[in-house]
């Protein structure tokens, strides 16, 4: 008995999708999810993997039946048939992938937004900051170079100096040789910003981080503590707000099993906000080519869980106090701060490059 074509079509319709779905949400690319907003990145991944896969095995499997049942066999010398187009089939292949193409979109910008990218708050900017957001194209420069003159706030001079009230954090910034540049003109953006999450706008971060990055180290410090480390320790389950600012270059602070990155920026504040959910040790890497030694730019980031974190934090307190005491009785004064305290890099967790930017 021969089936009919469109049985054979159905039930090849059926086992693509079964396929496409299974690699979809199997793929193993990707590695573990350590935050709240990987688990919505993960979602968009997958969705393209699955619709992705669906149209590769379509393609390619229509390919090689056409190879195998339209080749030419032996003794065939003739042309083939002349074909002048299908425009039905024109149309629907077009349509077909605009569709995709669309809802994709539509789900990446929803993505987007659930992860903090969008602030419904910046359209309601002053007069002279909306004449500004209609400047196509404007926002990227303006993280390089500053807006003309304007009588509106500085609002990265104020994050910069909320963030220098902080004794740990002025140690190893360069704001006082660095101009802060002011709103880049694009949604009402003080410089790249990822803010709170959806469920979360409009509520202060449980744990705030300033982060310095510099040629070629990060530096961390919690101002709620004034501790200063070169490795960064969150808790689980507590939202973090990162400030970001580089001393030098353009730096980018990326976790990959964060799904997030940010860029630091010198003369801008730059912020992430993000919640993590699972333990263990990640990389931290910067992701911007900032210089020759670019690669050896990388830290520990430890997510552990809250009894941990507070009992690091206690132990850095207190180790802190202890090195500072030692410094202030033992070093001698023909000894420059960078040559002494090189010997305590490695106890401190701090890279020796960060030695020459302390003041």
């Amino acid at each position: 008995m021969k089936i009919p074509s469109s049985i054979w079509t159905l039930l090849i319709g059926i086992v693509l999708t079964l396929v496409s779905l299974w690699y979809g949400q199997n793929h193993g690319l990707l590695p573990t999810a350590a935050t709240d907003e990987a688990t919505l990145v993960d979602g968009l991944f997958n969705t393209m993997m699955t619709v992705s896969t669906g149209i590769f095995l379509i393609v390619e499997g229509f390919l090689i039946y056409c190879v195998f049942k339209y080749r030419r066999r032996p003794g065939d010398n003739q042309d083939g048939p002349p074909i002048e187009g299908n425009v039905p089939l024109e149309i629907l292949w077009t349509a077909i992938p605009a569709i995709i193409v669309l809802g994709i979109s539509v789900y990446s910008f929803d993505v987007y937004n659930e992860i903090g990218g969008f602030d419904p708050h910046a359209m309601h900017e002053p007069p002279i900051m909306q004449e500004s957001m209609a400047m196509p194209g404007t926002a990227i420069a303006a993280t390089l170079t500053d807006t003309p003159p304007s009588t509106q706030p500085n609002l990265n001079q104020e994050k910069s100096d909320a963030a220098m009230q902080d004794p740990a954090t002025a140690a190893v910034r360069n704001a006082d040789q660095i101009p802060q540049l002011r709103d880049a003109p694009g949604a009402g953006s003080v410089a790249p910003t990822l803010g709170a999450s959806s469920d979360k706008q409009g509520k202060p971060p449980e744990l705030l981080v300033n982060v310095t990055g510099l040629q070629y180290a990060w530096l961390f410090t919690y101002p709620e503590t004034g501790i200063s480390t070169g490795e960064l320790h969150l808790p689980i389950g507590r939202e973090v707000k990162i400030n970001m600012t580089a001393n030098d270059v353009i730096h980018a602070f990326w976790v990959p099993e964060f799904r997030l990155k940010q860029d630091a920026i010198p003369g801008r504040q730059t912020e992430l906000r993000f919640t993590p959910k699972t333990a263990g040790d990640y990389a931290l890497i910067c992701a911007e080519l900032c210089g020759p030694y670019h690669g050896a730019m990388r830290t520990q980031v430890v997510v552990e869980s809250p009894e941990a974190f507070n009992k690091w934090m206690q132990e850095q307190v207190v180790a802190s106090q202890e090195t500072m005491n030692q410094a202030v009785a033992v070093n001698p004064a023909d000894m420059s701060p960078e040559e002494f305290l090189a010997p305590y890099t490695k106890e401190m967790g701090i890279h020796p490059e960060m030695l020459q930017h302390i003041h």
